[in-house]
Order: structure tokens, then C-alpha cells, then sequence
């Protein structure tokens, strides 16, 4: 029999106090951070949706392991074990470690980007388009069409247009296309899954165009859940056996580990190729660190060896998705619009939707997590014209294809009187929609202004 209750396969053994705030406090505060929650400090938030990267519990396994954890600077045990871990789950021979996914992004994009240079994705995120963009090359999403609207159920909503992609290989020339990035689960599109066909026709298309293929695997436990329940073919295999299925189609992995590797810093870069591996190294060593250890300590490598065992476990999994779930069908359900059906590790709420009244050059989804705080202190993230929005050459706002809010959920932190809480929060705001001001930015830098802009109210 399945409960109704969705119960939390660990036990609390260790707990930090929450500090409860007033709404008169928290529109202080929210002013003084210039109504971007990235400004606010942790202390004056209550629930923090903010991110789920590296904000997870670890476990009592994984804080014994950084006890043992051997800080030698190069060949330690630690390293060891982690290589064999990472080379387990990967399959590839060449193990780069990093200290978090964004430095083995700029490692293998520096290198393979510049100017004229193509990355394809089925959505690129936040610092993977950065690192692209600064290196001089075009960053192109092409998710499939279904993405874009919330009111179709589809089953993989984070795969990449295989069609749109034969045509820009066509249109720009294999040669000029330096990668296709498959990321899974599709953070910018929902937290969406990816299937296993979908991925095995870009490796296939890659594979025939001499293409390098990579996947971007910090999510790769979660997506292997939804394949495991989606897809035929896949309920008697396990999702670490999936998991490993999906990275063998690729040239190159890479894994910010702060997310399915359950800890709080950490990431690596794994490759095929020799040649693209010694000279990935070079760059790792100028920058993080040595080969043995990149910018991670001894006991960094052993929470994520363990951590990466433990992600897949099938209680764990099921509790993570269940939970998830959980908040964004009480919101659907409350006609709260939404990117539907519910991603794994986080709730898309469509701020567009939300407030039809406010026009996205007054940023709707910044007006949404401002309202989230201000009602009851959560912290999340826009993800649309803030986050991804471009000026043409009249300084006139080409806004993003979507308008989000993010609902990123920490692993292993919050319980369900927390997620019950956010329920209540949300039909404050909901009572509130008419009231809700638009917002303009007065100050922001040339890249990843969503971290550090400033706003004011309309």
C-alpha cells in the first residue's frame, strides 16, 4: 500500500534554528537588499528556495567520511576513491576534479569556445551560457516545442529539438560547432526530464557529424527516476544502472556535484579523449589545483564519493520526487499557472501568468519573489528577463522566452509542515495579485546581472 503521507526516509539528529521574522522586518530588509533576494542575508529568510546547489543535508556517512579524509596534495586516498566512483558512474577514463560545476564549465568551454564558435542546448543555465558567451561563442537553446506550454502533459519536456538541431549543424557547419549540451534534468526549462531516445539521437547525430557531446549530469539521479517511471524498457533496471546507460552515449560529463552529489561543494569534469583531457588539465592545474585534487580538499572528495552512492538510493529518490511533487500540485490546484507537469528538484511557477497585469519590462517574476519574502520570508529565484533578458542596440529589453519564478528545493532539509507552510504563504499572494508592483532595474553588471542588479519598485 502507498501512503498518503509522504515520509522522510532519515532521521534528524542535528538541527539549525530558523529565525522567524515579521513582515515589517522583512520589508526593511527586503528594501535594503534593493529588491533582489540574492542581496539578502541568510539569516533574516525562512524557508530559502533560493538555490538547491550545494544547499543539501549531508549524512552522517558523508560527515564520518570527511573525518578520514586524507589532505595530501597529491595521489591521496580520497582522491582515489573519488576517481573510482566518478569513473564507475561516467565510464570514462579521464577524471578532472573541480570545486564546483561552473569551473569545469569555464575549463572545457574556454577551450573549446572563442569567437565564431557554437554551443547548442537543449537550454543552457545561468553560468554555462556565461562562461560561453565570455569565451566569444553563440549560445542556442532548442528545446522541444512542448517546453514552452504549460497546458501539455508530456512525459520528457526537457529534451532537445532533434530536428531544430540536424538544421543548425546544416546551417552553420559541423566545424563551426564546438558542442551540443544535453543537461539533464533541463534546469531552465522546468527542471524537466530528458529521455533516453532523446539522448541516444543527439549521441547518434554528434556521433555522425563528429561533434563533441556532453552532458551536463548534475541532476542525473533525478532525471534517472523519471525514465525509470516513463519510459519503456526501464522499470527493471536500476537508476544507477540508467544513469550509467546515459553517460556512455557522451564524449564528456560534467557535474556541478553540489546537486545529485549531495554536498556542499565539489564538481568534476570527466572525459574520453586523451588529447581534449591533457589539455583540460593544464588549465585545471593554472587554475583550481593540481590533478589529484583541483580545488576540492581531501574530505570534499570523500563526501562526494559517498554522496554519490547515496543519491541513489530508491527511498531516497522516491521521497525527492514525492516531495517535490507534493508542493507544486498543491499550487496547481490552487490555479497557481505553472510549468506542469512538476520537475524533480524544483516548481516552475510562470510569473507571467501569475500577474498578467505586469509587462515583462517591469519584470514579473522579480515582482514575485519579492512578494514570496515580503508575505512569508521565502527566498527564490527568478528565472526569466532578469536572469536571461538582452538589450538590442536601442538599449530596449528583448525579454527571455519565458517569465519564472523558481522553487529550488534543498535535499534532505526542509520537512513537509515546511512545504505546507509555502502552500499557506502562496494563497496570501495569491489574495494580494492585484496589489503587486512591477520593478526596474538601477544598477546591474554586463554579466550574470541577476546575482548582484539592483531594483526599485514602479
Amino acid at each position: 500500500m502507498e501512503y498518503k503521507t509522504i515520509f522522510e526516509p532519515f532521521r534528524i539528529k542535528m538541527v539549525e534554528p530558523i529565525s522567524v521574522t515579521t513582515e515589517s522586518q522583512r520589508k526593511t530588509f527586503l528594501e535594503n537588499a534593493h529588491f533582489n533576494p540574492f542581496l539578502l542575508k541568510s539569516d533574516q529568510v525562512l524557508i530559502d528556495f533560493l538555490t538547491d546547489s550545494g544547499t543539501s543535508a549531508m549524512s552522517q556517512n558523508q560527515w564520518a567520511g570527511m573525518m578520514a579524509g586524507d589532505e595530501s596534495y597529491a595521489g591521496a586516498r580520497s582522491w582515489l576513491r573519488f576517481e573510482k566512483v566518478v569513473h564507475d558512474l561516467t565510464g570514462m577514463p579521464y577524471i578532472l576534479p573541480t570545486h564546483q560545476g561552473r569551473a569545469a564549465e569555464r575549463i572545457l568551454y574556454s577551450h573549446l569556445g572563442g569567437k565564431g564558435r557554437i554551443f547548442i542546448s537543449n537550454t543552457h543555465f545561468d553560468t554555462t551560457r556565461a562562461n560561453i558567451e565570455f569565451s566569444g561563442s553563440t549560445a542556442i537553446d532548442i528545446p522541444i516545442p512542448e517546453a514552452k506550454d504549460f497546458s501539455v502533459l508530456h512525459p520528457f519536456k526537457g529534451n532537445m529539438d532533434v530536428e531544430k538541431l540536424k538544421s543548425l549543424i546544416k546551417e552553420h557547419g559541423a566545424e563551426n560547432i564546438a558542442g551540443v549540451i544535453l543537461t539533464v534534468t533541463n534546469n531552465s526549462g522546468g527542471g524537466q526530464p530528458v529521455s533516453m531516445a532523446n539522448a541516444k539521437e543527439i549521441a547518434k547525430i554528434c556521433k555522425q557529424n563528429q561533434i563533441l557531446f556532453i552532458l551536463d549530469m548534475c541532476r542525473i539521479a533525478e532525471n534517472a527516476y523519471f525514465i525509470h517511471a516513463r519510459e519503456n524498457g526501464y522499470t527493471d533496471k536500476s537508476f544507477r544502472q540508467i544513469a550509467q546507460e546515459m553517460c556512455s552515449l557522451a564524449d564528456a560529463c560534467m557535474m556541478s556535484a553540489k546537486k545529485d552529489g549531495l554536498v556542499n561543494m565539489g564538481g568534476f569534469l570527466s572525459l574520453k579523449n586523451k588529447k581534449l583531457a591533457d589539455d583540460c588539465t593544464q588549465l585545471l592545474i593554472i587554475t583550481e589545483g593540481y590533478a589529484t585534487y583541483g580545488g576540492l580538499s581531501g574530505r570534499d572528495m570523500e563526501a562526494i564519493a559517498i554522496g554519490l552512492e547515496e543519491v541513489f538510493d530508491p527511498a531516497y529518490l522516491e521521497y525527492r520526487i514525492r516531495s517535490t511533487t507534493y508542493l507544486g500540485e498543491a499550487l496547481f490546484k490552487k490555479g497557481v499557472p505553472m510549468i506542469y507537469p512538476v520537475g524533480g528538484h524544483a516548481v516552475y511557477v510562470d510569473a507571467k501568468g501569475f500577474y498578467p497585469d505586469i509587462p515583462v519590462e517591469q519584470y514579473p517574476g522579480q515582482a514575485l519573489v519579492c512578494a514570496l519574502y515580503l508575505s512569508g520570508g521565502i527566498r527564490c529565484v527568478e528565472v526569466g528577463s532578469v536572469m536571461f533578458g538582452k538589450y538590442n542596440e536601442q538599449g530596449k529589453l528583448i525579454p527571455a522566452p519565458m517569465e519564472l519564478v523558481r522553487l529550488a528545493i534543498p535535499r534532505r532539509v526542509y520537512t513537509q509542515s515546511h512545504i505546507d507552510y509555502v502552500i499557506e504563504v502562496f494563497e496570501e499572494v495569491i489574495k494580494n495579485k492585484s496589489s503587486a508592483k512591477g520593478l526596474k532595474i538601477t544598477h546591474e553588471p554586463l554579466f550574470l546581472r541577476h546575482f548582484t542588479a539592483q531594483f526599485e519598485q514602479v
